[in-house]
C-alpha cells in the first residue's frame, strides 16, 4: 500500500499535547495571578514574586509545546525542546517510530540519530503513526529512503 504524499510544505506537529499544555498553561499563569492579587496580606514584591512564577512555569509549558517537524521542498527542519536542524532530504536515511518509542528518529548520513519530538504517540498514538508514515514516505520520494539505495 503506498502512501499519498502530503503536498509541501508540511508541518508536522503533536497538536493535541499542545494544546493541553498551552492551555493548562495560561489556566495556571492566571490561577497564580489571582492569588497574588486577592492575597491582602502580601507586600508587592511578593506578588510581583507569584505573578513572576507563574510566568516562569508557562514560559516552562511553552518550550515543551515548542517541537515540530517542517517538511518542504529541500528538506527538513527539526525544532526541539531548545534546538533547531535543519536536514537535507539527502541526510535523512530512514525515518523510524517503533512500538514504545516516545517520539520519531531521524538515521542520518552521517551516522547518527536525531531525535524529532515534533512527531509523538503521546495523546495522539494514530495522528503521531501516519506523520511518521507521511515522513518516511517523503523522505522515500526525494531519493534517500531504502528503494532508492
Amino acid at each position: 500500500m503506498t502512501q499519498q504524499l502530503p503536498s509541501l510544505p508540511v508541518t508536522f506537529r503533536p497538536t493535541r499535547t499542545r494544546a493541553v499544555l498551552l492551555t493548562i498553561g495560561v489556566a495556571m499563569f492566571a490561577v497564580i495571578t489571582a492569588i497574588a492579587l486577592m492575597l491582602e496580606k502580601l507586600g508587592p514584591g511578593e506578588r510581583i514574586s507569584f505573578i513572576f512564577t507563574g510566568a516562569v512555569l508557562f514560559a516552562v509549558l511553552v518550550l515543551l509545546s515548542r517541537p515540530k517537524v517542517v517538511a518542504d521542498e529541500t528538506g527538513v527542519t527539526v525544532v526541539n525542546l531548545t534546538r533547531r536542524r535543519r536536514l537535507a532530504w539527502a541526510e535523512i536515511l530512514q525515518v523510524n517510530l517503533r512500538a514504545g518509542d516516545p517520539w520519531v528518529f531521524l538515521n542520518l548520513s552521517d551516522g547518527t540519530s536525531l531525535p524529532a519530538l515534533g512527531i509523538q504517540p503521546g495523546i495522539g498514538k494514530q495522528q503521531a503513526i501516519r506523520d511518521a508514515g507521511a515522513l518516511r514516505a517523503l523522505a522515500e520520494a526525494h531519493g534517500t529512503g531504502p528503494e532508492s539505495a
